[in-house]
C-alpha cells in the first residue's frame, strides 16, 4: 500500500461518508502494529464506530486490543468530553464565586458549541502533547464525513487567529484566563497539520464520481490551510471474481468510467486501490483481508441461494403513498454518511412533486450534491441547501444590523469579533434549520440531514433553545418550538437509511435510540443499495447478498415500516430515474 510506505506519525482518514473511512483506518492500524511499532487508533466522528468493527467497547479512555500486541484506540465521546471541559473550567471557580455565577458559567458552557469545542480540545491534546502521547509512533485519526473533518481541521487555524486578533469574551472557551495557553495549544496543533514530515492525508473514496469530486473538493480546502500531503484510495472496487452477469458488468464499467474520469488535482496524488469483499469488515481476522485480493467465488454456496425466496419486496413506494396522506409535513432523512440519504430524499421529494404537491427538498450536509442529484426542475419542487458560509454571513449581518444598531463603535466593534467565533455557524445552521421545520405547516419539506454524528449535534442545538425558550416564557404562555414540532409524529416523519451490513445498521439503531431518547420516534427505515434485492447470479454476489439477511431481519424488528431499495445498475441520477425509485408494485413490507 502506498499511503503506508514511510509512513509519518500522524495519518487522517478523510472522505465521504460511507465509502469505507473506517474499515481503512482500523486495517491499516494493523498492518503498522505488526510491523513492531505503537499505534493510537483515535476516532473524531461524534458517530464513532471503531468499536463495533474490533467488537469491543472502547469509548472516551484508551483501549488496548486484544490479541493486537501494540494497538491501542481511543473514540472521543462528544458528551464525555464536553462534561470533562465543563469541570476543568468550573472547578477552579467553584469555591470562589457565587452559585449564580457558577450557574451562569455552566449554562453558557452547555450547548452543541461547547461539545464541538470540547472535542477538539481532546484533538488538539493528541496533536500536540507528547507528555501523555509520546510513546506512541503513529496516531491513526478515523475522521468523521467530509464536510465534519474539514471543520475541525480548520479550526485549529480559525482558534488560533481568533485569539490573535481578538479582544472581547471567547465564552465557548471559558473565562478569559488561560487563554494564552489555548493560543499556544491551537498553534502548535497548525505546526503539526501542515508539516509534511508529521502528517498524511489519506482520502478514501468509491469508484463513484461523486464520491471522487468530494475528495478533490475536500483535498483542495484542506490544501488552502496548508494540509497538502496527500494519498487517494480507492476503496470497494468490484473485483474480476464478481463474474460478468449484467449488473455486474454495469457496476464494473461504472467504476471504471468514474476511475478513468478522476479529477487532475487528485489523479496527480499517490494511489491505492482496494477490491470488494463479500463479508463485511468486522474483526481482527476480517480486517486483515481487506488489502488482499479476492479469491475466485466458482461454485455456489446453498445458504447463499436462499436469498431468491427470502426477500420480501418492500418498494419505497408504499412509503411515499403514506406520507402523501399527510398533505403537508417534514420529513427527515438521516443516518450514517454514505448510505444514500440524499438520493432517498430526492426520490421522495420528486415523487411527491409530480403528485402535484408542493415541495422544498433542503439538505443540512456540507458535502450534499443535491444539484448533481437533480440535474433539472420539477414542477412544484423548490431545491436549497442550508450554506454554512451563507448562514453564517447573514446572522452576523442580521445581529449587527438588530442588537448593533444602538451601540457605540466600541461596542459595535466587541460584537463584531465576538461573531466571528466559529461557534457561530453553529447558531446560523441551527436558525436556517428552524425555517424550514416551520415551513413544512403549509406544504411537504424534505431535509437531508448531515450524517449522524453532525445532525446529533443540530437536534442538541434544537433542544438547546427549547429549554432556553421554556425557561423564559414559563407555564403562563403556550408556545411551539423546533424540537416540539418535531416530537409531533403528525408534523414530523424522520426517514432512517441505511445499508444492508452491520456497522450502517448499528450505528442507525443508536442513532434511533438517541432521537427517542429526544422524544423523536422515528417513522420508517429504507435499506438501500440492497444486493440481495437485485437477486444477483454469481457466486460472489450471492455471498456478498447472504450477509445482508441478518441485518435486513434486524431492521424489520426495529421498525413497522420499511423499504428496501436494489442496488442498480445505473446511479439514481436525474428526475426519471429517481423516480423509477418509488415505482413499481404497491405491496408494503
Amino acid at each position: 500500500m502506498k499511503f503506508l510506505e514511510d509512513p509519518p506519525r500522524f495519518l487522517f482518514f478523510t472522505g465521504k461518508g460511507g465509502v469505507g473511512k473506517t474499515s481503512v483506518a482500523c486495517a491499516a492500524a494493523l498492518e503498522l502494529a505488526g510491523r513492531g511499532t505503537q499505534v493510537l487508533l483515535v476516532s473524531t466522528d461524534p458517530a464513532s464506530n471503531i468499536g463495533q468493527v474490533f467488537d469491543i467497547t472502547i469509548g472516551n479512555t484508551i483501549t488496548a486490543i486484544p490479541g493486537v500486541p501494540g494497538l491501542s484506540a481511543l473514540e472521543i465521546d462528544p458528551e464525555q468530553a464536553a462534561e470533562a471541559y465543563r469541570e476543568r473550567i468550573i472547578a477552579p471557580v467553584r469555591a470562589l464565586l457565587p452559585a449564580s455565577e457558577i450557574a451562569g458559567i455552566t449554562e453558557s458552557l452547555s450547548g452543541s458549541c461547547t461539545t464541538e469545542i470540547a472535542s477538539f480540545d481532546e484533538f488538539t491534546k493528541l496533536l500536540t502533547d507528547t507528555a501523555a502521547y509520546g510513546r506512541y509512533d503513529h496516531i491513526i485519526f478515523d475522521t468523521a464525513p467530509t464536510g465534519h473533518t474539514i471543520r475541525l481541521l480548520q479550526l485549529p487555524g480559525s482558534w488560533t487567529e481568533f485569539l490573535s486578533t481578538g479582544t472581547g469574551d471567547a465564552s465557548c472557551l471559558g473565562p478569559m484566563a488561560g487563554l494564552e495557553k489555548h493560543r499556544t495549544v491551537y498553534a502548535n496543533a497548525v505546526t503539526e497539520l501542515t508539516d509534511p514530515h508529521r502528517t498524511r492525508l489519506v482520502l478514501v473514496g468509491r469508484a463513484q464520481t461523486s464520491s471522487l469530486i468530494e475528495i478533490d473538493r475536500t483535498f483542495a480546502e484542506l490544501s488552502e490551510i496548508g494540509i497538502r500531503s496527500g494519498h487517494v484510495v480507492i476503496n470497494g472496487v468490484l473485483p474480476e471474481a464478481a463474474g460478468d452477469e449484467p449488473i455486474a458488468a454495469a457496476i464494473r464499467h461504472r467504476e471504471s468510467d468514474a476511475i478513468s474520469s478522476v479529477p487532475a488535482s487528485i489523479a496527480a496524488l499517490p494511489r491505492d486501490t482496494l477490491e470488494l469483499k463479500t463479508g463485511n469488515m468486522v474483526g481482527v481476522a476480517t480486517l486483515r483481508t481487506l488489502f488482499t485480493a479476492s479469491a475466485p467465488a466458482s461454485t455456489r454456496d446453498s445458504a447463499a441461494d436462499e436469498i431468491v425466496d427470502e426477500i420480501v419486496d418492500a418498494p419505497l413506494l408504499a412509503l411515499v403513498d403514506e406520507l402523501e396522506a399527510g398533505d403537508h409535513g417534514l420529513i427527515l432523512c438521516m443516518g450514517k454518511g454514505g448510505v444514500g440519504k440524499t438520493t432517498i430524499a430526492a426520490a421522495v421529494a420528486v415523487a411527491l412533486a409530480e403528485r402535484g404537491h408542493e415541495v422544498h427538498l433542503t439538505t443540512t450536509d456540507p458535502a450534499a450534491h443535491l444539484m448533481g442529484t437533480l440535474h433539472g426542475a420539477v414542477p412544484g419542487l423548490t431545491v436549497s441547501r442550508i450554506d454554512p458560509d451563507e448562514a453564517t454571513r447573514h446572522y452576523r449581518d442580521h445581529v449587527m444590523a438588530t442588537k448593533g444598531k444602538e451601540l457605540d463603535d466600541n461596542g459595535r466593534a466587541a460584537l463584531a469579533e465576538d461573531l466571528m467565533s466559529p461557534c457561530t455557524e453553529e447558531v446560523a445552521v441551527f436558525q436556517q434549520f428552524s425555517r424550514a421545520v416551520h415551513e413544512s405547516r403549509r406544504h411537504f419539506v424534505v431535509i437531508d440531514t448531515a450524517p449522524t454524528g453532525h445532525t446529533l449535534l443540530l437536534l442538541d442545538a434544537t433542544g438547546s433553545y427549547h429549554r432556553e425558550i421554556a425557561r423564559q416564557i414559563g407555564d403562563n404562555l403556550s408556545f411551539v418550538t423546533p424540537l416540539m414540532r418535531l416530537q409531533d409524529p403528525t408534523q414530523t416523519k424522520v426517514v432512517l437509511v441505511t445499508l444492508a451490513e452491520t456497522t450502517p445498521v448499528l450505528e442507525a439503531e443508536g442513532l434511533q435510540q438517541d432521537l427517542e431518547r429526544a422524544g423523536i420516534r422515528p417513522w420508517a427505515w429504507v435499506v438501500n443499495n440492497s444486493i440481495a434485492a437485485a437477486h444477483p447470479d454469481s457466486p460472489f454476489l450471492r455471498r456478498r447478498a447472504a450477509h445482508e439477511l441478518e441485518q435486513i431481519a434486524r431492521v424489520r424488528a426495529l421498525s413497522p415500516r420499511m423499504a428496501i431499495v436494489p442496488l442498480l445498475a445505473d446511479e439514481p441520477i436525474g428526475e426519471a430515474k429517481l423516480s423509477a425509485l418509488s415505482a413499481g408494485s404497491r405491496q408494503s413490507a
